[in-house]
């Protein structure tokens, strides 16, 4: 397959929330709570509400940036490529890397929006939050029809309300919904307490997937604090893993079967062994624990509720028979720092060298298409939507890697305290 033939929709990228996100959205009795903007001494610019403070992680904005400046310390907006947080920039971005489409995760207010929930003034936060919708579906997604995937944050502290949103939401074409991979963990019932069928119920009767990203827990997986950040960083899709399970064995999926759940950023190789693990499991103790899926294996319900993706999976490839040709999707991550662009269709070609075209289509953008009820093609044609066609429109447009560090922060010891990363890099 050559790279300048595929057509490419992403179901997991990032924005960085531009300063300007609240202005002439919040009514006037809120509009000096909401979140804004600072520059800090240090030169770095930071999210600033509710009395907390929220840097922009480095590693989530560094697509453009050499690799040995890659890191953790905070980063103002002129350190970053203007794809991160500007519309208009992304879609150059989007075009010169050959992406067709995209679903866009929050940053600062948390893969989840637990930085609204934790707010006391519930009507400030729910404020905060439609605004924050409302500006995600209207002015990024819909500067740019058929380009982007509309994604919703939930009203985490209410159920009924969080059910309310997801419903409005989808009446301005809205079918996905941001979720935490464990609500336990951030003081909430869990995936096995009834109090989340409302949210449930309402997914369904829209056609809304509930898509979870690795981290938006509150947890990252830390072995040690003295443990180099690079254990860290692989032990991520454990995250998925374990939310996978969680939710597989819940009351979830038996009494809500149109139910879809999207993992996202959780890679596919481990899927073949959980898939036998869970198999296994249900097999020897179903007896005692008192599970039951009917005649199915939890194999098969995972395949019909499950949707992952990787960025660049060569194990998951050559096992995608065993994962589910109808439950793999791609994403690129940009501008996180596991990100290829502008050269993620060529990584994609390489590592897919064997894939039937059929299949490989399937995984590019079908799928994506399916689950989240989007069609790209009611705004432009398949001929014009290929990555040769897109870089084409995107001629003249800069893409060389650039350093960007200014030298302001120090990066002594910064493989050696974990626990301090882990924190910074999920708060």
């Amino acid at each position: 397959m050559n790279a300048e033939d595929l057509i490419l929709v992403s179901v997991d990228d990032h924005l960085v929330e531009p300063p300007n996100l609240f202005e002439g959205r919040m009514a006037a009795r809120h509009a000096d709570s909401a979140p804004r903007v600072e520059r800090r001494r240090d030169g770095s610019d930071v999210w600033v509400f509710n009395g907390a403070v929220i840097p922009n992680v480095g590693l989530n904005a560094v697509a453009g940036r050499p690799k040995e400046e890659y890191g953790v310390e905070p980063t103002a907006f002129d350190e970053m490529r203007p794809g991160c947080y500007d519309i208009h920039e992304r879609i150059k971005d989007m075009n010169a890397g050959g992406v067709l489409g995209s679903m866009c995760f929050p940053s600062f207010p948390g893969f989840s929006g637990r930085l609204f929930a934790a707010c006391d003034d519930k009507d400030l936060a729910l404020a905060v939050l439609q605004a924050y919708n409302d500006w995600h579906i209207d002015e990024w997604c819909g500067s740019y029809p058929g380009r982007f995937i509309p994604m919703a944050l939930p009203v985490l502290w209410d159920a009924e309300m969080a059910a309310a949103e997801v419903r409005r939401t989808a009446a301005k074409g809205c079918h996905s919904v941001t979720f935490t991979e464990n609500p336990a963990t951030l003081g909430y019932p869990s995936f096995h307490d009834g109090y989340w069928d409302p949210l449930w119920r309402a997914v369904c009767d829209v056609g809304t997937v509930v898509s979870i990203h690795l981290g938006s827990s509150g947890q990252l997986l830390v072995t040690a604090p003295d443990a180099p950040v690079d254990v860290m960083i692989t032990l991520q899709p454990m995250n998925i893993c374990q939310a996978a399970a969680d939710l597989l064995w819940s009351r979830v999926i038996k009494n809500y079967p149109d139910i879809r759940i999207a993992l996202s950023e959780g890679g596919t190789g481990w899927i073949p062994y959980f898939l036998d693990r869970v198999d296994r499991t249900y097999d020897m103790h179903r007896a005692w624990t008192g599970q039951s899926f009917g005649t199915k294996l939890p194999s098969e319900v995972f395949r019909e509720h499950f949707l992952t993706c990787f960025i660049s999976d060569p194990v998951g490839i050559r096992l995608r028979d065993m994962i589910g040709l109808d439950n793999i999707a791609w994403e690129c991550d940009y501008p996180h720092s596991d990100s290829s662009w502008p050269e993620a269709p060529e990584e994609l070609a390489q590592v897919a060298a064997d894939v039937p075209a059929d299949e490989l289509a399937k995984i590019t953008y079908q799928n994506a298409c399916r689950w989240y009820s989007f069609d790209p093609f009611a705004h432009r044609t398949r001929e014009a939507s290929t990555v040769g066609a897109l870089r084409s429109e995107a001629k003249g447009h800069d893409v060389t890697v650039r350093s960007l560090d200014k030298g302001r922060f120090e990066r002594t010891g910064a493989g050696t305290d974990l626990g301090r990363l882990a924190k910074q890099a999920t708060a």
